[in-house]
């Protein structure tokens, strides 16, 4: 049966088949962040030609940006064993103890989320990393004793949307480099677009590529996303991916030409309405949209700011000239 003929039960199903085969499995297939991958290529061919496990990389950057494909990519580059956990998934020093202890030489831990650790836990990661050594209490009180044990030559690599919630001592262990992944430009987006396409079995021309580059929010997950949902569009319309069907499929979506969602315009929309277009503090945005300031400050003004619809000054949000034009407001951002 062709991939064109398998139909996923669920949109759950969906989503694993996306992760696992639209995932890159090779160097030449990861498209963009071209100074990370040359970096690594050092670092990894240096550590083999030691026969040394790689050094504790960090990867940091916004969501779907390719962090964990790039962990992926370097367990088969070094033909190790990868095990995956996260931060909040390591609720006791006993967790992250079994874990350690379970590793074979050679192999790599990656820890998704890792600004969630709790410092307890940071404590013995320390020296698991530095020394490879799991320092382990057992009892309390004037009986408790504590056990040293050796960890096999293993290779931690972490992944964070946070980086600021990491700790110093934890990120100065990250010996092999810290490294920050950048937004795609739409050239890239395109590229991953037209990759992603041909393994889905998906017919789309050059306007629909670019279509759904541009409105893409210079991320790979989020064009994939727009990819899929313009699949189905076309495939129950009976028709191949053109710039028209792009367009509807998007519109249905509530994106915009700019990217934007309906919770995007909405922010704009109260700043505008509702405080004359701003200076207005971020709790007073988050009161009068009944949402959490975090929401707001880490999920929607990244990318509002990045395409230079809102600015943030001193005395608070500013909608600009360009945010009027775009949402056909009446009326002038102010100028401080």
């Amino acid at each position: 049966m062709s991939r064109t003929d398998t139909k996923p039960k669920s949109d759950e199903k969906e989503v694993g088949f996306l992760d696992q085969t639209l995932r890159p499995s090779r160097w030449d297939e990861y498209i963009g962040q071209k100074n990370i991958k040359d970096n690594l290529h050092i670092l990894l061919s240096a550590a083999k030609e030691r026969n040394h496990p790689p050094e504790h990389i960090l990867f940091y950057g916004p969501p779907g940006l390719g962090k964990t494909t790039l962990a992926h990519l370097i367990a088969k580059e070094t033909g190790s064993q990868m095990k995956i956990t996260s931060g909040p998934a390591i609720m006791k020093v006993g967790d992250l103890a079994s874990i350690l202890t379970n590793l074979s030489p050679g192999d790599i831990l990656f820890i998704d989320e890792v600004h969630r650790l709790n410092k307890a836990i940071e404590e013995v990661l320390y020296p698991a990393m530095e020394s490879g050594k799991l320092d382990i209490i057992i009892g309390k009180g004037p009986s408790a004793r504590t056990i040293q044990l050796d960890l096999p030559p293993f290779t931690l690599i972490a992944a964070t949307t946070r980086v600021a919630m990491i700790s110093s001592p934890l990120r100065s262990r990250f010996s092999g480099g810290v490294f920050k992944l950048e937004f795609y430009s739409d050239k890239e987006i395109g590229d991953i677009v037209r990759r992603s396409a041909k393994i889905l079995g998906v017919k789309i021309d050059e306007h629909a590529v670019n279509e759904i580059a541009s409105r893409s929010r210079f991320t790979p997950r989020t064009a994939n996303y727009h990819l899929k949902r313009c699949r189905d569009y076309a495939q129950i319309n009976k028709t191949d991916l053109s710039k028209d069907i792009v367009e509807k499929a998007l519109h249905m979506l509530g994106v915009d030409t700019l990217g934007l969602t309906a919770a995007d315009r909405e922010i704009l929309k109260v700043l505008i309405h509702k405080f004359n277009g701003g200076p207005v503090g971020l709790s007073t945005i988050a009161a009068a949209l009944s949402e959490e300031q975090a929401t707001i400050d880490e999920v929607y003004e990244p990318y509002l700011i990045q395409l230079g619809l809102l600015e943030r000054t001193p005395r608070g949000r500013t909608v600009t000239e360009k945010a009027y034009a775009h949402l056909g407001e009446k009326g002038v951002a102010k100028l401080l």
